[in-house]
C-alpha cells in the first residue's frame, strides 16, 4: 500500500487552539521546547486512527476539540475527523459521513504505525514481543498460526459442551425425564391456539341448552302474535294510502316491519336447532376445560403461555438427547482436540522461533548501523500453557556487546540502548510494513555520532514511505525533509514550517540553546550539510 498523511488541523486540543500542517513524503520532524505540545501532534495522529480519547486533551475554556486528517491512499483520497465534546460522547467521520469509531480504526488499520517512547515497556511484554514477531511470520508461519486458532477454537468448544453437561450424566437424564413428561403431557393434550376462548364459547351454550330453547320458543311465539298484528297494520295503511297517496311512505314502512318481523322468526328457529343439548358431550367439554386449567397451574397463566412452555421443552428435549449422547463420546473428542491443539502449538512456535531469527538478524543490523559494534538480540520462546494465541512465552534478551551473556532487556539495556533497540525491533518488524511511521522521541537518551546516526537511519527508512519523528535531537532533525517548529507562547502554542535560515535557526536552537549565536549557526549549518551529503 501506498500511504501518505497530507494534511492534518487542530482545534483546541491541548495548548494548541489552532493549527494546520501539511506533511510532504520523506522525513517529517517536529521540533520544539519541552512542554511546547510536540507530543500532541502524536496524539491528533492516534485520534484518527480511532484510539480512545485520554482525559484533558480539550483546551481549557473550549467545549469542543477536533482532529482533522486527509490521507493519500494508493490514489484515493480518505479524510477522518474525530470531535470531542466536554459533556458527552466523542464523534467520529469518515470522508464527511458520520461513522462508529471502529468504522474508522477498521478503514486506516495497518496504514500507520505509532513507535512511541512508551515502547519501551512493550519490550518486556510478552504479548508484545509475540505479535512483533508474527507480524513476521512466512506463509508457512501463518498458516501454522491459522491452524492453531482453528484447534483453539475447537477445544473451547467442547469444554463448553462439557460444562454444559457439568460432568454429571446423570443429572442430565434426570432433567431429560421431568422435560419429557412435560413435553408428553402439554402435546398429548392435543390443543391449539385460540382452544381456551373456543371451549369456554361451547360449553357455556351447552350448559344452559334448556334455557336457551325455551326463550327461542318464546320469541317465535312472540313473533307470530305480531306478524299478525303488523298484517293488519300494513293493510289498514294501505287503505290510507288509497285516500291520501301522501302517505305511501307510511305504507312501506309497514311493510318493513312485517318482513322484518318474519325474519326474526325465521332467526330464532335457525338458533333453536343450533342449540345442542348432550349431557355426554358437555361432560367431554368439562374435562378438557379442567385439563386446560391443571396445564395453565403448571406452565403458564393462559392456553399461549402453556404452549410456548411447550416449544421450548421440547428444544431442551432435543438439546438434553444430544448432550447425553455426546458426552458418551466427549471426553475422546476432547482429548484429540487437545492432543491436535498442543501439535499445533509446536509447529507454531518453531514458526516463530524462525520468524524470530530473521528478526533478530535484521534488528541487529540496524543496531549496527546506530552504533553497536556487536549487539546480540535473543527472543526467548518457550512453551506455556496453550491460549488463544498459541502456547508460547515470548522474552527478548540484549547485550550491547555479544561477548557479554545475554540478559533481560529491562535489566541490562540503558534508556540510550532502548530507544535504538525499539527503533530496530519496529524496523524489524511491523512498522517495516507501514505506509506512514511515527515516532514520537524514541531517540530519547541519544546524542553525538549514535544520533546522527539515528537520523541517518530515519531518513533511509523515509526514502520508501512517510516518516513523521517527534523529536529533541538536532542531529535528527538535520535531517528532516519538511521541518516543522512548535512554539509555546503563555497557554497557548502554534505549528509553523521552517526551511532554510528558519530552519538552520531552529537546528542552532536546538544545538547551542541560542536562536541567535552565530557559532551556534555555523554548526547547524554544518550539521545540516553533513545530513544532506550522508543522503546523496
Amino acid at each position: 500500500m501506498i500511504g501518505l498523511l497530507d494534511e492534518l488541523a487542530i482545534t483546541n486540543l491541548g495548548v494548541i487552539d489552532q493549527a494546520r500542517i501539511e506533511p510532504a513524503a520523506g522525513l517529517v520532524v517536529v521540533t520544539g521546547e519541552t512542554g511546547a505540545g510536540k507530543t500532541l501532534l502524536l496524539g491528533a495522529i492516534e485520534l484518527m486512527l480511532g484510539l480512545p480519547a485520554r482525559g484533558g486533551l480539550i483546551t481549557a475554556g473550549s467545549d469542543e476539540a477536533m482532529v482533522e486528517g486527509r490521507f493519500i491512499l494508493d490514489g484515493e483520497e480518505v479524510t477522518v475527523t474525530r470531535r470531542l465534546a466536554r459533556e458527552g460522547r466523542s464523534r467520529a467521520y469518515l470522508n464527511g459521513s458520520m461513522v462508529p469509531l471502529k468504522v474508522v480504526a477498521e478503514r486506516v488499520a495497518g496504514i500507520v504505525e505509532v513507535v512511541a517512547q512508551g515502547d519501551h515497556f512493550a519490550l518486556r511484554s510478552s504479548a508484545e514481543l509475540r505479535r512483533l514477531v508474527d507480524a513476521a511470520l512466512d506463509g508457512d508461519g501463518l498458516r501454522f498460526l491459522e491452524e492453531y486458532r482453528v484447534a483453539w477454537s475447537r477445544v473451547v468448544e467442547l469444554r463448553k459442551d462439557l460444562t454444559r453437561i457439568g460432568g454429571d450424566v446423570r443429572a442430565l437424564e434426570r432433567e431429560r425425564s421431568l422435560v419429557a413428561f412435560q413435553v408428553e403431557e402439554i402435546s398429548s393434550a392435543g390443543f391449539i391456539a385460540d382452544d381456551d376462548e373456543r371451549l369456554l364459547r361451547e360449553a357455556g351454550r351447552m350448559r344452559h341448552a334448556g334455557e336457551l330453547l325455551e326463550l327461542l320458543s318464546g320469541v317465535r311465539s312472540l313473533v307470530e302474535d305480531a306478524e299478525e298484528s303488523a298484517g293488519r297494520a300494513y293493510s289498514t295503511v294501505g287503505r290510507a294510502v288509497e285516500l291520501d297517496p301522501d302517505l305511501s311512505p307510511l305504507h312501506e314502512l309497514a311493510q318493513g316491519v312485517a318482513a322484518g318481523l318474519a325474519e326474526l322468526g325465521t332467526e330464532a328457529r335457525v338458533a333453536a336447532e343450533g342449540v345442542l343439548h348432550d349431557p355426554e358431550l358437555l361432560e367431554e367439554k368439562e374435562q378438557r376445560l379442567a385439563l386446560l386449567s391443571d396445564l395453565r397451574r403448571k406452565y403458564g397463566a393462559d392456553l399461549e403461555e402453556v404452549l410456548d412452555f411447550g416449544r421450548q421443552a421440547s428444544l431442551r428435549l432435543a438439546e438434553l438427547d444430544d448432550l447425553i449422547t455426546r458426552s458418551e463420546v466427549l471426553d475422546t473428542e476432547l482429548a484429540l482436540a487437545e492432543g491436535s491443539l498442543v501439535a499445533a502449538a509446536a509447529e507454531l512456535r518453531q514458526a516463530r522461533q524462525r520468524a524470530a531469527a530473521r528478526v533478530e538478524e535484521e534488528a541487529e543490523g540496524h543496531l549496527r548501523d546506530l552504533g553497536f559494534t556487536t549487539p546480540s538480540i535473543r527472543f526467548s520462546i518457550g512453551a506455556t500453557d496453550p491460549g488463544p494465541t498459541g502456547g508460547d512465552r515470548v522474552d527478548l534478551l540484549f547485550t550491547s556487546d555479544e561477548r557479554v551473556q545475554p540478559g533481560p532487556v529491562a535489566k541490562v539495556a540503558s534508556g540510550g540502548e532502548l530507544s535504538r533497540l525499539v527503533l530496530a525491533l519496529r524496523l524489524a518488524g511491523s512498522a517495516g510494513e507501514a505506509p506512514i511511521v511515527v515516532f514520537d522521541e524514541v531517540d530519547a537518551g541519544l546524542g553525538g555520532r549514535t544520533a546522527l546516526a539515528m537520523g541517518r537511519k530515519l531518513a533511509d527508512l523515509a526514502r520508501h514511505r512517510q516518516v513523521l519523528c517527534v523529536t529533541h535531537l538536532p542531529q535528527v532533525a538535520a535531517f528532516a525533509d519538511v521541518h516543522f517548529v512548535v512554539e509555546r507562547v503563555g497557554a497557548s502554542a502554534s505549528v509553523r514550517r521552517v526551511e532554510d535560515a528558519d530552519q538552520i535557526e531552529e537546528l542552532s536552537r536546538m544545538l547551542a540553546g541560542l536562536s541567535e549565536s552565530e557559532r551556534g549557526r555555523e554548526h547547524a549549518e554544518e550539521l545540516r550539510q553533513t545530513a544532506l551529503a550522508s543522503r546523496s
